[in-house]
């Protein structure tokens, strides 16, 4: 009797899912692989990236870009995600995401949504975001595959990487006030969050992403993710989560 093949990809694990949710929600850039409308060839590219609530990602690109004409003409792309930091860069996680691509059509409530969300994400756009020939676009995930650094690969599906929750939608819309309040109105605690939750130095922290499932937070150019303890179950829990996290990281410190 033949032995089983060995597969090098290990079990989708919590901590798999955390690392894979965070590379997408606090990536700001990404490559993306598109098929020549032409010669069917591949043809990467890089884009500026963000995440519509649902950790969908979210791209502004310019119609006189090649691979935008390529997505209009064949959906079908792939997107490459991970920074390689110092070192070997093969040892530094990074997610492939298989991906279709949908346009928005400008004006729409959807692209809105999704402009708020990119331009808080990534503010460098809002020098290009207003031109006639850019446009948004949802990188609807079909599949993804996971690289944690050497020995670490997992295959996974769309529903390990995105967020769902009946909450949503009602938390999209009360995400852009409860961020104008928060960096307003209470820029000590979001720098708390940073420095507790997410182990990064005293800085500029600005909150630029509240979903079901966590925080984005960003200073400058460093942006990182804090996961809620609990999922959101409605919008109305934003508050009384968020300050419970202060109180929580401010005993934490205090120490």
């Amino acid at each position: 009797m033949e032995d089983e093949k060995k597969t090098p990809l290990l079990p989708t694990t919590d901590e798999a899912v955390r690392l894979a949710k965070t590379l997408i929600r606090t990536a700001r850039h990404a490559a993306i692989a598109t098929l020549d409308p032409g010669t069917g060839a591949p043809r990467a590219s890089r884009v500026g990236m963000s995440t519509d609530t649902d950790g969908t990602p979210t791209v502004l690109i310019s119609r006189l870009a090649p691979h935008t004409g390529a997505l209009l003409a064949d959906p079908r792309c792939s997107l490459l995600v991970g920074e390689p930091g110092k070192g070997d860069p093969l040892a530094h996680p990074r997610i492939s995401l298989a991906c279709r691509a949908r346009e928005l059509a400008p004006g729409s409530p959807e692209n809105d949504r999704v402009a708020a969300r990119y331009l808080a994400h990534t503010p460098k756009a809002k020098l290009y975001a207003g031109l006639g020939d850019f446009r948004f676009f949802r990188l609807e995930v079909e599949a993804a595959s996971l690289n944690g650094g050497f020995g670490r690969a997992y295959a996974m599906s769309a529903a390990d990487v995105l967020t769902a929750s009946v909450a949503i939608d009602a938390i999209a819309a009360a995400e852009p006030g409860a961020i104008e309040h928060m960096n307003a109105d209470h820029a000590a605690a979001v720098g708390l969050y940073a420095r507790h939750f997410a182990k990064a130095a005293e800085g500029n922290w600005k909150l630029v992403g509240i979903d079901a499932d966590g925080i984005d937070l960003a200073d400058g150019d460093d942006v990182r993710r804090v996961f809620f303890e609990t999922p959101l179950a409605d919008a109305g829990e934003i508050r009384a989560v968020l300050v419970a996290m202060a109180a929580e990281a401010r005993a934490a410190i205090a120490k």
